[in-house]
């Protein structure tokens, strides 16, 4: 070998060690793991089949929709995510004409053949579609079925005559993919706030069909986006992990914090410009049970908890303040009313509590005032709630907190009266009343084993102790309780329900009859109630739409197929090694957003 062959290998020897020095570096960095746990279990990962929270952050941060949320803005600001720009929206709300990004792939999947896939206008229309197709049923059908997408219930009728399958290549009127990368959308009626159904990705999050029809029954568990996240490992109710998606396209942190929300301000000068996502991986684990949960946090086994257990807020938080012992450890305190409602729902076709007869409804009138929501606030819940005089959820745009209500009253006495004038009287002297009829008058309520159900459930059991009325509870798994409810089978059950948007009457659904078996748990109908329903979604937001969704909200509380109990205050706790975490009102999508300082992790012993 010559010297300068000799020369030239020596030269590039080193500098393929110059190239291979920063991976070296890359790859001796350690993970970065964000470690928290959901006190529900989900689901699935499919975004056209859901309706639970927990499945719904999942998907959140696997798939992207059209527009998402700014993660600090307040209040809330739709921001473009696939889309390139905001929509272009007639006068009368009725076309919305969205241009995509470029560019933009989804994660890496068999299902592709080995190609990258780019995300295009047709995803949009497909996924939008797999709505409302009868195979994939899903609970979101009569929510896009409101949007008034001309076409698209035609659609669905169709596939449902006979044995006829959907058909996905049937162009319609009311959604088309113009070319590669623009999206029209056309509508019955006046639409304003259609914006908020585009920026939803945990339901309206674009998925492509050839991974639907791959996996076919299995694509629960076969989530694939264009989003931050993919799905690594899957143990259903016990342990979801995620990794980041190394084909994401690049994203930096960008945001426009509230000039007077110093947090939020902080957060962005320390993250801004930062590469998304900033973390590695994520697992997620189930603990239905409040204090592991708690105590794993303590240990420092997880990284954050979202809504600190009620049962623990004593402790935690005296007077709503961290505690010192906490505060001396690092730990970071967020606390934030919540835009929800926690509620409890009457069969409305059960024969013991459901019914409109005069008769039925001072029944369930009567359990709604020997409901104190002042007390599950106060003692179930140690103050970690607010009584809820209405549907309306706080942080949204028709909320009023110095409206009042019967739905937030609370009183013995008339209950007391209104069960004896309608014949629900103790006739055997055995203590409980019984029906007007002289049958057992016997309450079944579903709920969960956890402490802080157990908690909430015995002061509603002594509220009706306190009236009379034999409370059973049955106890379930969360799952299974909400695949009965839809189908009707149970009579009563209590759920929470959170605001995907800004808008206050997305919660009015849970009374409207277009809904049954999907929001509409109770199956409640009510032909004016339907009315001002469909009146206020055409009307642009203001003082007069405010008053037609109270009027709903009134008739709603007039008839009682729901108690609406408290709106939640929600304290999340963080480890000072977790950095740039905020509540959002509505977004669910913030593992992008939030970084974990690898220094300030406890040494390993």
């Amino acid at each position: 070998m010559t010297t300068k062959t000799i020369a030239r290998a020596t030269a590039l020897l080193a500098l393929a060690g110059a190239l291979l020095l920063p991976a070296t570096r890359a790859a001796a960095a350690p993970e970065k793991v964000l470690r928290y746990a959901f006190p529900v279990a989900e689901t699935g990962f499919d975004p056209a089949q859901l309706n639970d929270l927990y499945s719904r952050i999942i998907t959140a941060n696997i798939f992207n929709a059209l527009y998402g949320y700014d993660y600090l803005a307040r209040p809330a600001k739709v921001r473009p995510v696939l889309a390139d720009g905001m929509p272009e929206i007639s006068p009368d709300f009725r076309t919305f004409t969205v241009r995509m990004r470029k560019g933009i792939y989804f994660a890496d999947d068999p299902a592709f053949g080995g190609k990258r896939r780019e995300v295009t206008a047709a995803d949009i229309v497909y996924s939008y579609k797999r709505i409302m197709d009868p195979a994939s049923k899903s609970p979101l059908v009569s929510g896009l079925e409101e949007e008034k997408i001309l076409g698209l219930a035609e659609l669905r009728k169709k596939a449902q005559a006979g044995d006829a399958k959907f058909d996905y290549d049937s162009e319609i009127e009311g959604m088309r993919a113009l070319d590669r990368y623009t999206v029209q959308f056309k509508l019955g009626e006046a639409r304003p706030r259609f914006l908020f159904t585009l920026a939803d990705p945990g339901i309206m999050g674009a998925v492509a069909r050839e991974v639907v029809e791959k996996y076919g029954d299995a694509i629960m568990e076969h989530p694939v986006g264009t989003g931050p996240f993919m799905l690594k490992e899957w143990r259903r109710s016990s342990k979801i992990t995620l990794v980041r998606n190394p084909g994401y396209r690049d994203e930096f942190y960008d945001a426009q914090p509230a000039p007077g929300d110093a947090a939020a301000q902080a957060i962005y000068a320390k993250l801004k410009g930062r590469k998304l996502p900033m973390i590695d991986r994520v697992e997620i684990s189930i603990i239905d049970d409040p204090q592991p949960r708690w105590l794993s946090f303590l240990n420092g086994e997880y990284d954050m908890i979202e809504r600190l257990p009620e049962n623990f807020a004593t402790h935690a938080i005296p007077n709503n303040k961290l505690a010192p012992n906490l505060a001396k450890l690092g730990i970071q305190m967020e606390r934030v009313p919540l835009s929800d409602i926690r509620m409890i729902y009457f069969s409305m076709l059960n024969p013991v509590v459901g019914g409109y007869t005069p008769e039925k409804v001072a029944l369930r009138r009567a359990v709604g005032l020997a409901m104190s929501g002042e007390q599950e606030a106060r003692l179930a819940m140690r103050g970690q709630a607010m009584v809820a005089q209405g549907f309306v959820m706080p942080n949204t745009s028709s909320f009023d907190p110095d409206y009042r209500s019967e739905m937030g009253t609370y009183d013995v006495a008339k209950a007391k009266a209104l069960l004896d004038m309608f014949g629900y009287t103790d006739k055997d002297g055995d203590g409980w009343r019984e029906l007007p009829d002289g049958k057992p008058l016997v309450l079944v309520y579903d709920t969960l084993s956890a402490a802080d159900y157990r908690e909430r459930d015995e002061v509603m059991k002594k509220n009706l102790d306190a009236i009379g009325i034999k409370l059973e509870l049955r106890i379930g798994k969360w799952p299974e309780q909400l695949r009965n409810s839809r189908a009707g089978k149970l009579m009563m059950w209590g759920y929470g329900l959170s605001a995907s948007s800004p808008d206050s009457a997305g919660v009015l659904a849970l009374g409207y009859s277009g809904s049954f078996g999907q929001q509409n748990h109770s199956r409640f109908k009510n032909d004016k109630f339907d009315e001002l329903y469909r009146k206020q979604a055409v009307m642009p937001d203001g003082p007069e739409r405010d008053r037609v969704i109270r009027e709903a909200g009134r008739i709603m509380t007039a008839y009682m197929p729901i108690k609406v109990r408290v709106h939640r205050i929600g304290t999340d706790m963080m480890q000072p090694w977790l950095v740039g975490y905020k509540r959002h009102p509505n977004a669910r999508e913030f593992w992008q957003y939030v970084d974990i300082d690898t220094d300030k992790l406890p040494k390993k012993k």
